[in-house]
């Protein structure tokens, strides 16, 4: 059953990670939403363009749409990057302050570093590989191919799925020791 308790805790934990990825999608929704909705500024930015053009109409437009091209991919830029940050913070938090994340808490799990007068430091680095191989480098890749490279876009996607088994299945086996509790040097236990 300890299986079935740390993957549970992993899925809790997740699921507030999805739940923080959810509201950010939202709010870029709206923030993207705002950008083309606003008829006035993009009226006077257009018609402003328009006029520095010279008469240049498809410049101009395509001025005006590339603008709001690379608006919006920073909003969504923003979004990864913040739901990396947060995703971060909450794991280096929960196991620097209570060496537990809310999952396991619930599940009656603890984190404990194998040197305890490294124990900060455990929290930042087992914070940082969870925080990789569950959303960094997933995020890596969907940036990327909102930039507009495909190719390496799917070659990172690969790494983040490599990653992420690379972390999760050593749980499965006898050891239970996951890529982050090696790298940090930590074990969980009840």
């Amino acid at each position: 059953m300890p299986k079935l308790r740390r993957a549970t805790a992993w899925l809790i934990d997740f699921a507030l990670v999805a739940a923080v990825a959810s509201a950010l999608a939202v709010l870029t929704f709206h923030r993207v939403s705002a950008l083309v909705a606003d008829v006035p500024g993009l009226a006077t930015r257009g018609g402003w363009d328009l006029l520095a053009s010279r008469g240049d109409v498809v410049g101009a437009s395509e001025r005006l749409g590339l603008s709001l091209w690379d608006e919006t991919v920073l909003y969504v830029e923003e979004a990864f990057g913040l739901l990396v940050l947060i995703t971060f913070g909450y794991q280096w938090a929960c196991l620097a302050l209570t060496g537990r994340t809310a999952g396991k808490a619930l599940l009656g799990l603890k984190v404990a570093p194998v040197l305890p007068d490294r124990a900060r430091r455990a929290a930042a680095l087992r914070a940082a590989v969870t925080t990789a191989a569950d959303v960094a480098v997933y995020a890596v890749a969907c940036v990327l191919l909102v930039e507009g490279e495909f190719v390496l876009s799917v070659l990172v996607w690969a790494v983040a799925v490599a990653l992420f088994l690379l972390n999760a299945v050593p749980v499965l086996l006898p050891g239970r020791r996951s890529l982050a509790d090696r790298l940090a040097r930590t074990t969980v236990a009840p």
